[in-house]
């Protein structure tokens, strides 16, 4: 597995080895004792999450307040923009975003630490996104970020879209912005 650094330290993108010939392929996606030597983190991932969605559907900026989650994600099929925000007040990066393209052609993956927030937008015609997690969803727990926050300024691929406009859910529409938000410590 190769590890890339992003310049928000912790966000790390990874490639694990794929092993391909005209049958297909075959890769690790995950195995915790190369995941913790190439990281120098042991997270204890507690759940698997899969989201299937249509081209142009914007998910996030989602995390949980209280108990934070560390998420490796991968696409499983198609092609989406991952988006990180660092949310914890005690950082130097402390509103700093990176967008990472992941598709199911290159197998990367995107870890992101607890203390951030997580969103992605579907450029493919449909993608299968798929995340394992360190902390359980919890509903008292879960917290949005405006997506398109003039203060964070993350710049979607939005021109790949047909009309330009994503697809949003109503929790999405409406979650507050940067100035309102919950953040970390």
């Amino acid at each position: 597995m190769r590890v890339l650094a992003t310049r928000l330290p912790g966000v790390l993108i990874l490639e694990p080895t794929r092993h391909q010939d005209t049958r297909g392929f075959f890769c690790e996606t995950y195995h915790r004792r190369a995941f913790a030597q190439a990281t120098g983190s042991d997270p204890d991932f507690v759940q698997d999450n899969h989201s299937h969605s249509a081209r142009g559907t914007l998910r996030g900026l989602h995390y949980q307040i209280h108990l934070p989650q560390g998420k490796l994600v991968r696409v499983a099929a198609g092609r989406v923009f991952d988006v990180a925000v660092d949310l914890r007040k005690s950082s130097r990066h402390f509103g700093s975003w990176i967008g990472i393209d992941l598709d199911s052609e290159s197998a990367r993956q995107v870890w992101i630490p607890p203390g951030f927030g997580h969103g992605f937008l579907v450029l493919s015609k449909s993608a299968d996104l798929l995340y394992k997690t360190t902390e359980y969803w919890d509903q008292a727990s879960d917290r949005s970020l405006r997506w398109n926050d003039p203060d964070l300024a993350i710049d979607w691929p939005l021109e790949e879209l047909p009309g330009g406009e994503p697809l949003l859910s109503n929790k999405d529409q409406c979650a507050p912005g940067w100035s309102e938000a919950e953040v970390f410590p």
